[in-house]
């Protein structure tokens, strides 16, 4: 009888251990962010503060310093060009000398190319599909594609049919961020958003969104058109951390639902400065470390 009672106990132990490994602790790890590094090869636009030319530069020096950063990935967040696809050809071979994995969010900037080039913007830098997710450990990582509905990025008939319905009627509707220079999301992309929560909620994963535009509805001049219906898609789940974006080069934060919104400096802007940064990923909160003009900050969960 105590044999038995021994083996009951070792079994249950066993069973114990083997469900708690299922879900096990994550480890911290580190991403490095640049925002709208926006390289040409043209003279400065002084009326806006925007250094171009000097942009492989300023890449170069921020690749040297990442790489000293042991980094699961680095992420771009659009208008890796400002004009030109010629451009991109002197900013890749820089990027690509990054020791950690390489991920590019779309800017509106990177079609500013000519029209027959623009379907292969997102070949050009490598990436898997103008929209994407990628995992690690125990987190999902959503690429969203804010062009995907914009006068510069929409490429299919459909897709531009639904540019201007959206653009009419949202513009109809007094919303003040309705701007040519701004975009949104195909009701086909808010499908994926949901599909993939639904996985990463089945799969106890946190998610953290990058998106070259903010979501900010006091951003009148740079926010996402529709980004109420991303904040309808994505209130529904409690597993959503933060959301990353560049393109208002000034910067900016604000929370939401829990929810972390963080707009990233341009790298691009003023001839001695830069802005990039590393972010560690903690079980209980992301710690940004700035660089140049870009700010620190702790996002606790």
């Amino acid at each position: 009888m105590k044999q038995f009672l021994v083996c009951i106990c070792l079994l249950v132990a066993f069973v114990a251990c083997k469900k708690e490994a299922k879900v096990p602790e994550a480890s911290n790890f580190k991403i490095g962010i640049v925002a709208d590094c926006q390289y040409c090869f043209y003279e400065p636009n002084a009326d806006f503060g925007r250094y171009y030319k000097q942009s492989t530069k300023k890449l170069a020096k921020a690749v040297a310093e990442l790489n000293t950063h042991d980094l699961e990935y680095t992420v771009h967040l659009g208008d890796f060009i400002d004009r030109d696809f010629a451009s991109f050809d002197s900013v890749l071979p820089i990027w690509k000398t990054l020791k950690s994995d390489q991920h590019h969010v779309l800017g509106n900037h990177d079609f500013s190319v000519a029209d027959s080039l623009k379907a292969i913007v997102s070949r050009k830098m490598e990436m898997p599909n103008r929209y994407y997710s990628v995992q690690y450990n125990n987190w999902r990582f959503i690429i969203l594609d804010g062009n995907d509905l914009s006068f510069f990025g929409a490429l299919t008939d459909a897709k531009k049919a639904e540019t201007d319905s959206m653009y009419k009627q949202l513009k109809s509707e007094g919303y003040k961020n309705i701007k040519k220079w701004n975009g949104g999301l195909s009701a086909e992309q808010l499908q994926w958003v949901k599909s993939e929560l639904d996985q990463s909620a089945e799969n106890n994963e946190n998610v953290g969104f990058y998106c070259h535009f903010p979501v900010a509805e006091k951003d009148t001049m740079h926010s996402l058109w529709n980004y109420n219906q991303f904040f309808k898609t994505i209130d529904k789940f409690n597993n959503v951390k933060f959301y990353f974006n560049g393109h208002n080069h000034a910067g900016g934060y604000f929370k939401r639902k829990g929810v972390h919104y963080v707009t990233y400096k341009g790298m691009v802007d003023f001839a001695n400065s830069t802005a990039y940064s590393v972010a560690t990923v903690y079980k209980d909160s992301v710690l940004i470390q700035g660089f140049g003009r870009e700010n620190s900050r702790n996002l606790k969960f």
